[in-house]
């Protein structure tokens, strides 16, 4: 059993806090686990509690459309959640609850060991970033922590909701292709 298996059974079994009294699937994460890119969201929706696997629902078909245009395939990218059971009503999730789940997040970075690492929206950018974090003012800046590059950009639910942030979104897709490319 691989680093990632293991932990994976461990996050199915984790009980730390409320939103796993509620939870149909724990959505631990997918994707390729050499990955370059990595992409972090916020929390399972209805339809990632519903499947266990994250960015299904409309905003995952728009980051799946968004990886395309970058010419980016979704099998080379390692995608997880900052907590990995959903909040009730797609709620935002609490402190508590997230810094119960992040220890496996830094887990699976540490195992899937990105260069890149792009945090979708700004519950994403706070806990992997800085706390004070303005998803609005400081999207599209690198921040080199460790070994990582690491961006902020609009979760594509945002995008959905206000199609006025697509021109910078695409900005960020922009940079972010350039990363990719420049590093080995």
């Amino acid at each position: 059993m691989s680093c990632i298996e293991d932990l994976k059974v461990y996050v199915y079994n984790c009980n730390r806090c409320r939103l796993s009294q509620r939870r149909k699937n724990v959505v631990f994460g997918e994707g390729n686990i050499n990955a370059k890119l990595m992409l972090i969201g916020e929390g399972p929706g209805e339809e990632e509690d519903n499947t266990g696997r994250p960015f299904v629902g409309k905003a995952g078909k728009l980051l799946d459309r968004m990886l395309e245009a970058i010419n980016i395939k979704r099998e080379d990218v390692y995608i997880a959640n900052i907590v990995k059971c959903r909040p009730p009503n797609n709620r935002v999730p609490f402190e508590d609850e997230a810094k119960s789940c992040i220890v496996y997040l830094r887990k699976q970075v540490a195992i899937v060991k990105p260069k890149i690492i792009v945090c979708l929206g700004a519950t994403a950018a706070r806990y992997v970033i800085d706390e004070n974090i303005k998803i609005t003012k400081d999207r599209g800046v690198w921040y080199k922590k460790g070994d990582f590059y690491i961006m902020a950009t609009f979760h594509p639910a945002a995008l959905l909701r206000d199609e006025n942030k697509k021109k910078l979104a695409w900005e960020d897709l922009k940079n972010i292709k350039a990363m990719y490319e420049t590093l080995p």
